[in-house]
């Protein structure tokens, strides 16, 4: 089974929204649809990045990694955000 890392843009403020999923069409609905609460005002969500991992492990420290300083360096110097 598939797991995603996978980054949000907020069509209406500009934001950024990291997060992780085992399906990511479904995912990036319950955030449209207002069912994420971290992320209902920013709605619509676009998809804006992706990584695909065969291991949930690997996938969730990708994930903590974009939360980092470091993670954020690296999505800058690689054009992503």
């Amino acid at each position: 089974m598939p797991y995603f890392v996978y980054i949000l843009k907020s069509e209406i403020h500009g934001r950024y929204y990291y997060g992780f999923s085992e399906d990511l069409e479904i995912r990036l609905s319950f955030h449209n649809e207002g069912l994420v609460r971290s992320t209902k005002s920013g709605r619509p969500w676009k998809l804006h990045y992706f990584e695909e991992y065969s291991s949930k492990t690997d996938a969730l420290k990708r994930e903590n990694f974009f939360k980092t300083i470091a993670g954020y360096n690296w999505l800058k110097e690689n054009g992503i955000t």
